[in-house]
């Protein structure tokens, strides 16, 4: 069986890899211009197709027919060739979608309901939303009747949903709306998946709203789009288990921790041992800078200092699947926390205190640690989604983090 992913310009995918973890066939990226999609749904090798942006609609009508969901939202993202060589279209989007909102036991019935964005992913939204009782459900576009200059007129909104590209890599730290116009609201959802937190996600988790990203559709329309591939059923239970193991490659590592508890070291090893990429915070600073944090110091100060290390954060937060050793000072700015938490499970690094070594860190060298660890222990907190006390060797320190992180 031969089946794969239609797009124009596809770059880097996680299809493959799922649809290797739900049924092991043959799964091809296929780019595709424009003129040349017609003749490859035609007479292309293929027996399924996923398509993705800009051939949802440019599908329809090579399909000799198209499931009921798909004719309400108009596009297609799953195609496969019958037997008899004849095409049928559905659009598991919307399957996955609505496992999505069932997941996150959110409830749409009676329930005013944003849809930001208006394109194709917009509507598969609004089918949904609708097919599960939400009333009324609002599109929000740029231009439209209800748009963002008036949207204050829909401050009672209880559910929003957003699918626009906003906020996605590598446009990362934006946002559609803000989510304090909403103080009804009871849910919030990101079609979006890179980063797996989107501004608007963690404004809804700092805001204490529920809320979830867009990977766990991603998963859910493969699994459906394989059933249709296949005829085979496959449990629920699937999905859940692929969209973890998905999470976790995906997720960074990231160190925080006083200078000198041993970040670099302990992250070099964890870094080995899972065969991911590792970022040293500080180094990045000083490449960027074309100089060494202490000849930072010097010339601009700490404020100077700590400008650069949020521009370095700032991209490396961006990145998927690596372990990132930061600087201990970079809590001292709340900002950062949103840039490492994007993609980010962050990791407190605790040592005592007499066991840090001052040598080549300009606030070590001017500071009691004991009082500068005091000021900063509650900033380790706040950031810290674990905590594990690097009290004896790096190995063992190392096998600590991992029986954390599960």
């Amino acid at each position: 069986m031969k089946c794969g992913l239609l797009g124009e310009k596809l770059g880097h995918s996680y299809s493959p890899a799922i649809h290797g973890m739900l049924a092991g066939y043959e799964y091809r990226l296929y780019e595709k211009a424009p003129d040349q999609v017609e003749d490859f749904i035609r007479n292309g090798d293929w027996d399924g197709l996923n398509v993705t942006i800009p051939y949802k609609k440019t599908v329809l009508p090579l399909c000799d027919e198209l499931s009921e969901r798909a004719k309400r939202i108009g596009s297609v993202n799953t195609l496969v060739r019958r037997a008899d060589g004849t095409v049928f279209g559905d659009n598991t989007d919307a399957y996955g979608f609505e496992k999505l909102i069932g997941r996150c036991g959110m409830q749409a019935a009676g329930k005013k309901a944003l849809v930001l964005g208006s394109g194709g992913a917009s509507v598969m939204a609004v089918e949904v939303l609708r097919a599960l009782g939400a009333s009324p459900v609002v599109v929000i576009s740029r231009s439209g009747e209800d748009n963002y200059a008036n949207i204050c007129r829909h401050a009672d909104a209880r559910l929003i949903v957003n699918t626009t590209p906003v906020g996605m890599y590598p446009r990362n730290g934006e946002a559609a709306v803000d989510l304090c116009a909403f103080p009804d609201c009871e849910g919030v959802l990101d079609v979006v998946y890179n980063p797996a937190r989107t501004a608007l996600l963690l404004q809804a988790e700092k805001l204490g709203i529920p809320h979830a990203g867009g990977l766990y559709m991603l998963v859910g329309q493969a699994k459906r789009s394989c059933e249709l591939f296949t005829g085979m059923s496959i449990p629920d239970t699937e999905i859940d288990r692929i969209e973890t193991m998905l999470a976790r490659s995906m997720q960074n590592i990231v160190l925080i921790g006083m200078p000198g508890c041993g970040k670099s070291t302990v992250g070099s090893l964890l870094a080995e041992k899972l065969a991911r990429p590792l970022c040293e915070a500080d180094a990045e600073i000083e490449k960027a800078a074309g100089m060494s944090i202490p000849e930072i110091f010097a010339i601009g100060g700490e404020t100077s200092f700590r400008q650069k290390e949020t521009a370095v954060l700032s991209e490396l937060g961006k990145r998927s699947g690596a372990v990132i050793s930061t600087g201990g000072g970079c809590v001292t700015r709340e900002g950062n926390y949103s840039l490492l938490h994007q993609n980010g499970v962050i990791v407190w690094l605790r040592r005592e205190i007499d066991a840090l070594p001052k040598d080549g860190r300009p606030i070590s060298l001017k500071s009691d640690l004991h009082e500068l660890y005091e000021k900063r222990r509650p900033l380790y907190a706040r950031f810290a989604d674990a905590v594990v006390d690097n009290d004896g060797t790096p190995e063992e320190t190392v096998e600590k983090i991992l029986e954390v992180l599960g």
